[in-house]
This record gives C-alpha cells, sequence and structure tokens, in this order.
C-alpha cells in the first residue's frame, strides 16, 4: 500500500481496531514508524494512525488527543502537564471550552493524532459525523476544541496542517445534488451553511462562507483548504460515497476529507488532488505534495532539514541513520508486544553483516548455519547500520550474542566436537521443561516395545544407526548446531514404534475372532428412505427466494429504509445498478439505476415488478 500512495507522511482514519488487536504487518513496517490513537472502550470504532517514513522524515513530538488531558505511555503526567520542552503547545486554556462534555470524554474514542516536526505541527483527526441528534453534543465540543487547539498553535508562532477525515460539507461546490435537496426539504444554502460544523469550517478556513457575523474567538481565518487552492472551480472533486447505494462508479458524492495548512507554509506545497481511483474504502485519498526546497527565515533550504530532529540531515545530506532510539514514547514500535522486534519479511530481505571469509569447508558450514539459528533462538541479529527503521538494528554489540554452542563449534572449525553422550549436560540457556518418556518393558508375547500408532502405518521403519555407520566431519557439525538450537538438552531416545505387519493372518485365526464376537443383526424399517424426494422437500423449504426483476430485466437488490418515518425499517427491493451523476433514478438508462421499487411485502413470486411508493 506504501508503495502505492508513493507517500513520506500517511494518515489514516477510521481504523476500528483496539490495541490488542494491532498486528505485525501493522506496526513491525521495515523503514516505518507508526503513531496509534485507538478507542479506550469502544470495540470497531474509529482511530487514528499517521505512518512516516523513517529515511525522509522523523517527528520530534507526538501526542494522543486534541485536548492534552491523555497521559504518554508508562507515565501519570498527562501530555499538558509535561515540562515546556517536551510539549506541543496549544492546549484549550480556561474558558475556551464550553464544557458540555469532559475533554477526557473527548480523547477516548481514538479521534486525533498530533506530531510535531521542526518545519510544523501535523494534526491528523477523525470527526464525527451527522448521524442523529444524540450525537450533536459530542459532535460540537470536538470541533470546538479542535478550532481551540488550531488557533492557539498559530497564536504561539507554531505552522499546522490539519489533515483527515472531517464529515463537513465547506460549500455548494462540495456535494452532488445540494440545492436539489435543499429545495425539497425547503431549506435556504445560508440556513445549511449556518450549522455550527459549517460555520466553524468556513471561519476557519481563508475565503470561507460565512453566513453573518463571526463567532468570538473566531475573528481570523488561520488555514488554507489546499485542494480548492489548486482547483477552485472544479466540480465532482468528491472523497466520499455511499456505498450501500454505489453511488461511486456515477461519482454522486461529496468532499469531506481535507488537507489545510496555515499560511506561513503555504507556498511550501507544489500539488494537492484526490486519486478517486484508488479503491478499497468508501473514501478516496487526499494528498499534498511539497518542494524539496523550501523558504524558510528567509533562506532555502532543503526540505528533509526541517523534516528531522537536529542533527540527523545538514544540507539535504543524512548525517546519521534513523534507529529505535529515536522513536518516541507514543511510538507503536515501543509497545512491550513489539518492542525490540522486527517483522518476518525483514529477516528475510534485510542483508547480514559481511563475516570474514571462511579457509575450510568445515567452517562455512557452521557459519551458513549460524544466521538461521540466531534467528530462531530470538538472539538479536548482527547491527547493520545500512537498515533503516529496524528496533534490531539499535542494539549494542555487547548484547549481540549468539548461542553458546555456536561460538564453541566456530571457535574450532576443523575438530568436530565429540558425540554426545545419551543424557546431556545441563546448558546454561533456559529451558523448557519436557516430558521424560520412561522405557517400557518388552511384553511377554516378544511383540514391538511400544504400541503402533496411526502414523506409523504411513511411515516406514526408522533403522537405528550401528556405531560403525556414523561419520565425522563438516555434515556433523551443521546437524549438532541444529539440534543445539531447537533444544537444549536431549533426552534418552525413545525407540520408533515398530509398525504392525502387513501380512494377513491364517485362516483360522479369522474364523475363530468371528465366531466369537458375532455380528447383531440390524433391524430395518418397512419405509424406504427415497433421497430424492428428501431433496425436494428440503429445498422447497429452504429454496432460494425468488427476487423481482428491475427493467432492465436484471434481479433486484433487497434494502432497508433508514429514513426516519412510518416505514423506517421495511425492506424494499430496488434496481441494482448504481446511482446516476444526478442522484435520481432514471427511465431508459442502459448504465444507472432505474426507477423500479417494490416493498418486499407486496411482492409475490409470479407478479410483474412496479414502482410504488
Amino acid at each position: 500500500m506504501f508503495d502505492t500512495l508513493e507517500a513520506d507522511i500517511v494518515v489514516m482514519q477510521e481504523a476500528k481496531i483496539q490495541r490488542k488487536d494491532l498486528q505485525d504487518d501493522m506496526v513491525l513496517i521495515p523503514g516505518w514508524d507508526v503513531y496509534f490513537s485507538l478507542p479506550k472502550h469502544k470495540k470497531g470504532y474509529s482511530g487514528v494512525a499517521i505512518y512516516t517514513r523513517s529515511s525522509k522524515c522523523a517527528p520530534i513530538r507526538a501526542e494522543e488527543g486534541i485536548t492534552g488531558i491523555l497521559c504518554p505511555p508508562n507515565s501519570s503526567t498527562s501530555f499538558r502537564d509535561l515540562p515546556e520542552g517536551q510539549q506541543i503547545g496549544g492546549y484549550p486554556k480556561l474558558g475556551q471550552l464550553s464544557g458540555e462534555v469532559d475533554e477526557a470524554t473527548l480523547d477516548s474514542e481514538g479521534r486525533c493524532v498530533i506530531l510535531e516536526f521542526p518545519a510544523f505541527v501535523l494534526i491528523g483527526v477523525y470527526s464525527p459525523a451527522t448521524r442523529d441528534e444524540s450525537r450533536d453534543e459530542f459532535r460540537h465540543a470536538f470541533i470546538e476544541a479542535m478550532d481551540v487547539r488550531v488557533r492557539n498553535l498559530v497564536a504561539m508562532g507554531k505552522q499546522v496542517i490539519l489533515t483527515g477525515d472531517l464529515n463537513i460539507i465547506r460549500s455548494e461546490l462540495d456535494t452532488a445534488g445540494l440545492v436539489e435537496q435543499l429545495r425539497k426539504e425547503e431549506v435556504s444554502l445560508d440556513d445549511f451553511f449556518s450549522s455550527p460544523s459549517r460555520r466553524f469550517l468556513n471561519q476557519i478556513l481563508f475565503g470561507g462562507r460565512v453566513v453573518g457575523g463571526r463567532d468570538d474567538g473566531r475573528e481570523e481565518p488561520v488555514l488554507w483548504d489546499l485542494c480548492r487552492e489548486f482547483h477552485p472551480t472544479r466540480t465532482g472533486m468528491y472523497t466520499c460515497w455511499d456505498t450501500r447505494k454505489n453511488c461511486r462508479p456515477g461519482n454522486f458524492g461529496s468532499r469531506i476529507d481535507y488537507v489545510l495548512c496555515s499560511s506561513g507554509i503555504k507556498d511550501w506545497f507544489v500539488d494537492s488532488n484526490i486519486q478517486e481511483g484508488l479503491l478499497g474504502s468508501d473514501h478516496c485519498p487526499v494528498y499534498a505534495t511539497m518542494s524539496d526546497t523550501v523558504q524558510h527565515n528567509g533562506t532555502t533550504i532543503p526540505i528533509s532539514d526541517l523534516m528531522n530532529p537536529e542533527g540527523m540531515f545538514k544540507n539535504g545530506e543524512r548525517q546519521r541513520e534513523w534507529t529505535i532510539k529515536d522513536a518516541l514514547p507514543t511510538s507503536a514500535k515501543l509497545i512491550p508486544e513489539f518492542s525490540n522486534r522486527r517483522s518476518i519479511k525483514d529477516m528475510f530481505f534485510r542483508k547480514p553483516k559481511a563475516a570474514a571469509k571462511p579457509t575450510t569447508t568445515t567452517a562455512t558450514a557452521s557459519i551458513q548455519a549460524s544466521p538461521s539459528l540466531t534467528t530462531i533462538t530470538s538472539t538479536a541479529p548482527e547491527q547493520d547500520s545500512s537498515a533503516q527503521g529496524d528496533p534490531i538494528s539499535s542494539q549494542p554489540s555487547s548484547q549481540l550474542t549468539a548461542p553458546p554452542s555456536s561460538n564453541s563449534t566456530l571457535a574450532s572449525p576443523q575438530k568436530p566436537p565429540p558425540k554426545r553422550p545419551a543424557a546431556a549436560s545441563p546448558s546454561k540457556r533456559p529451558q523448557k521443561k519436557g516430558k521424560v518418556t520412561l522405557p517400557k518393558e518388552p511384553s511377554k508375547t516378544g511383540t514391538s516395545a511400544s504400541q503402533g500408532t496411526l502414523k506409523s502405518f504411513f511411515k516406514p521403519k526408522t533403522p537405528v544407526p550401528s556405531p560403525s555407520q556414523e561419520s565425522t566431519g563438516a555434515n556433523d557439525i551443521v546437524s549438532t548446531t541444529v539440534n543445539i538450537s531447537t533444544t537444549s538438552t536431549q533426552l534418552p531416545a525413545e525407540p520408533a514404534p515398530e509398525a504392525p505387519s502387513l501380512v494377513p493372518p491364517p485362516k483360522d485365526s479369522i474364523e475363530s475372532s468371528t465366531k466369537e464376537s458375532p455380528l447383531t443383526a440390524i433391524p430395518t424399517d418397512d419405509k424406504v428412505f427415497d433421497p430424492i424426494e428428501n431433496k425436494a422437500s428440503w429445498s422447497k423449504l429452504l429454496g432460494k427466494r425468488v427476487v423481482p426483476k428491475c427493467e432492465h430485466g436484471e434481479d433486484c437488490v433487497s434494502r432497508i429504509t433508514k429514513k426516519p418515518g412510518v416505514n423506517c425499517g421495511r425492506s424494499f427491493f430496488m434496481c441494482a445498478r448504481p446511482t446516476g451523476p444526478s442522484g435520481k433514478k432514471e427511465d431508459g438508462t442502459t448504465e444507472f439505476c432505474c426507477k423500479t421499487f417494490i416493498w418486499s411485502s407486496e411482492w409475490k413470486p409470479g407478479s410483474t415488478a412496479s414502482s410504488s411508493g
């Protein structure tokens, strides 16, 4: 995905996971660092993540939440109570928020991640959507906190980028069929854009449509809408579509995802647009591209110098590599489940440090076996300065230890170690408790030492090598090393189960066995089971429901009414084709949805499809 986007910073919304759901492929991505804000209580809800490419940029501070009330990991001090040098700043002051919803509740749903780079503060948000009136209070309180935080940061002299799913329509250009919809509902455009959320967006943006006077504390705009700056009159530039109605093919949607920036860095951007052709969600990505060199304090400098901690880049040249020591406390790579680990893919693609050229064949075999053993036993690999974004690469060399047995093997490659006795000496490494198998006494009948298992029918009997067949050399060293890596203590070998004989017994024994256990007669029923009749009866009962055909002669799809009223919850049939650009059902079209509409309760198989309301 990151290769497809070709981005250095990726902001995601609606992760819809909790911390326990995080997996390796979400966190341990080679060359990337990641910061999450996940819901504290609700499952499968909300969630924001920001990924940063470690080779291009690295934040100097990171926070979770919009108000600063939350605490860093393993700390009881909130972000806004940290020492001034560790704060991002701009926290809401006393009296700036209405207090309708307490700050801890606002930041409990995983809706905001804030990263600070030397050049600017990046705020990734997922604003609450307009679902019903029960969430209006929370929605307005979150938008109010977002407005206050952005304005406070700009007042401090910091540059700000606000990006994400704001769930707000800015103007009539940003949604399809708005004028017609408002005409039906008898609502004017001024009334529509006077809602609290739309007033916030238009008052914080330069060129916003503000109806009436400005609100207190919002006297001046502070952000620019980058997509509109590069495409001021473009229509149909939508970022979200209703997938239940299949509105994306007809581009009947809205623009509710934005990249907004403050005035000081507006000229740094050379392009901003949407990627409507990138599928996989009901939203499409929005992007903004910065120039490689920017004007900062009257001088032209590479952007990389302003996107990394001091000393990492100078004049656009990298001075040192990013290591896990540069990860901030809120980085997901420092979560205990993922700390000091790396992804499985990285194990195969990362090149090990070049070793000294072996002098003998025996030494070569041992060295080749050692790296895989180190991986299996979870020992830190050798440090590689060419790898980036790998937590293992920052481990000190004194901690890079291989298994003790491997060291002894490599120390004297031309002298193979003597064979171990049956009971191996205890190792210094922590041992796993294993079940000791007691030797079984041979049976009186002289059969095999242990009872045969089902596997023994399919496995050939393993011959026990005689002492004269034992060999020495390079192969012995490799096999000895592998045994040491997988288990540290060898138990006495248990004799392999003998496969049961496949020679048929004598006929007399079969007859005597049959006489001793005669078969019991199975009672029969007079009624004969007819499988064809049984299948027909079940098919009639559980058969596929016949659905009506639309005007195109295709099967209709079933939907449920969501509009409040007497019909709310009723199911109906309609055309399965996507909604057209007008947002209406059309007659005589071969591409978009026709006017077929049938209530499920009124449909009877065999009747003709018709439109009804």
